[in-house]
This record gives C-alpha cells, sequence and structure tokens, in this order.
C-alpha cells in the first residue's frame, strides 16, 4: 500500500442545491488511527461514502489504498473493510453463514475464513447466538456482528462509522481493544467516525472536524487541545450568562470565553492563577455560583471552539454564543 492511504483533493459532493461536503482536503497515512468528528448533518456520513465508493463525488479527486474511488472502485472497495451506521445484514441467515458468506465474496477459502471466525469470536462475543437468525439479535449484537464481517478479510484500510454506538461499556472497550490490536499488530489504517469524544481522544493519531462540508481543525488530540489554552476554568451559574462573561471582562490571563447555557468555559493561561480572580470578579458582580472547578482541556472543548455545538447536539437546538479575545 502506498504511504498515503487516504488522499482526497477539493472533494465536493451535492444534493440538488446543498453541498453536503463542500470543499475538502484529506490525507491519512498508512498505519495511522484517523478521528472522524462533527456535528450532525455536517457532512461527516456523506464524506466517508464517498470514499467507501458508495457515492460518486460531484467534483474533486479521492484515492484509498492507492486507487481512485471513482476510477477504479472495485480495487478500493477489495482492499477496504466498512462498517456503517445502518448495519447491512440479512436477517434470514445466521451470523456464522453472514461470516462465512464474506469470507467467500472476498476470496478466503474454508479454512482461512474459518480461521478469521475463531479470531473474531471475541470480538463478536454473542456466544452460542452466532448460530441464530439475525433476526434473533438485538441492536448491539447486531453492531458487533457488522464490525466483524468488515474485518472477515484484514482490509488495508477499515472504515469504522460509530462502530460503538449502542454497545454497552465491555462491548465497546472489546472493539476498542481489537481496533488497537488491528493497527499495532497488522499495521491496518482506521478512518474512525464517532461520536463518542473519549473514543477518539484513546485511539486516533490524528483527528479531524468537519462542519458545513469542510474541515475546520486537525490534528493530533494533544494539539488540537492546546489550541484552547493550557487550562479550563468551568463555572455553572444560577443566572444571567452574559452579565457573567461581563463581570469577567478585566480578569487578567484569560484567552476566551464559551458560553453554553449556564455554563461558562474560561480558556485561562494558568488555571492556579485565574481560578481565585474569576471567583472574586463574579461575586463583586452579584452573580450566584452553583460550581465552579479547573480541569484540563478536552476534544468536547476544542469541538464546541470550531463548531458552536456540543457533539450530538441537534440541529434544532440553535448555537451557542461565543465570545473570544484577541
Amino acid at each position: 500500500m502506498p504511504e498515503q492511504a487516504v488522499v482526497a483533493r477539493g472533494i465536493e459532493r451535492h444534493f440538488g442545491d446543498k453541498r453536503a461536503v463542500a470543499g475538502v482536503d484529506l490525507t491519512v497515512e498508512a498505519g495511522e488511527v484517523y478521528g472522524f468528528l462533527g456535528p450532525n448533518g455536517a457532512g461527516k456520513s456523506t464524506l466517508t461514502r464517498v470514499l467507501c465508493t458508495l457515492l460518486a463525488p460531484t467534483r474533486g479527486t479521492a484515492q484509498v489504498a492507492g486507487h481512485d474511488v471513482v476510477d477504479d472502485a472495485t480495487a478500493v472497495r477489495l482492499r477496504i473493510g466498512v462498517a456503517l451506521q445502518e448495519a447491512a445484514l440479512d436477517d434470514k441467515q445466521t451470523g456464522l453463514e453472514m461470516l462465512r458468506l464474506q469470507g467467500r465474496f472476498y476470496g478466503l477459502t474454508t479454512r482461512e475464513t474459518a480461521q478469521r471466525v475463531a479470531e473474531l469470536r471475541e470480538l463478536i462475543d454473542i456466544g452460542d447466538a452466532l448460530d441464530d437468525r439475525v433476526a434473533t439479535y438485538s441492536g448491539g449484537m447486531k453492531r458487533r456482528l457488522d464490525v466483524a464481517l468488515a474485518l472477515v478479510h484484514n482490509p488495508e484500510v477499515l472504515f469504522l462509522d460509530e462502530p460503538t454506538t449502542g454497545l454497552d461499556p465491555l462491548s465497546r472497550a472489546a472493539v476498542w481493544a481489537e481496533i488497537r490490536r488491528l493497527n499495532r499488530d497488522l499495521g491496518m489504517t482506521v478512518f474512525l467516525t464517532t461520536q463518542y469524544l473519549e473514543e477518539a481522544d484513546a485511539l486516533a493519531g490524528r483527528v479531524g472536524i468537519i462542519n458545513r462540508g469542510l474541515i475546520v481543525a486537525e490534528g493530533t488530540p494533544e494539539e488540537l487541545k492546546r489550541t484552547i489554552g493550557t487550562d479550563v476554568v468551568v463555572v455553572d451559574v444560577a443566572d444571567r450568562p452574559g452579565s457573567a462573561r461581563t463581570a469577567l471582562a478585566d480578569v487578567g490571563g484569560i484567552r476566551s470565553i464559551d458560553v453554553d447555557a449556564h455554563r461558562l468555559m474560561i480558556s485561562v493561561e494558568d488555571g492556579a492563577q485565574a481560578i481565585s480572580p474569576v471567583a472574586l470578579a463574579l461575586d463583586r458582580s452579584g452573580i450566584r455560583v452553583r460550581e465552579l472547578a479547573l480541569r484540563r482541556p478536552t476534544l468536547d472543548d476544542v469541538f464546541f471552539r470550531v463548531t458552536g455545538e456540543r457533539i450530538g447536539d441537534d440541529d434544532e437546538k440553535g448555537r451557542p454564543t461565543r465570545d473570544e479575545r484577541p
């Protein structure tokens, strides 16, 4: 496989008058776990489908595993594994039958398929139910089977679109462990779309955030967190969040203030020195503070800063206000 597992240049995807993807440039190195985040409707699923050859781009070009997603789509499909949000499962077959059929599709021998099924049983973690029809499976069981189907042929590039949504903590941990193993032991490239920020933080070497069809932030989790500031003072006020922000106008060391409902996220240069002046300024202004805490920046803070939303917020909820100081 070439050094770059995924290369996208100027990718756009239109649906009528709407540009779901508005001109994305993206490079994922071979052997990398790349976390892909974005608000609802930002274009992340659309871009993923373009890279998986399920949608043709309106403009731009993309290569996956060294092959063009339009001109050489068959070669791309042979080299990738895909588990999308909507599991493509046949309710009339058993889980075991589906795994064996998947192996046959990719040219594995009966022996090779049996070996892969044995290796994936721990990840699937549904015991004897593997011999039952998929129609009897719970949502979580279907999700685990779908991920296993994407791994049967040991793909060069694995696309996982929210692979742990709906899973219990133990099953989620098993999927995390398998992603780490595939990347570490096999050098498999993983393109991971997720709504769980801790998942991206734990698994991804680099993270890209898409908003309104464009990549608005990209880097390692630590690099992105450093863009927020050294520390974050979190203040939960009983009322008047706008007045609370005004009350902090003269406090030194503050880099920016984000307001989300009644919570203030205050990026500061030095948390230990800033927390006392912040508390005093709010008290002098008569702002009733319900909780005040100091913590390090998280990917959630980064996500909010570049999109104006918390991960998982619905578009109808509107955008919180933001005040950024130069």
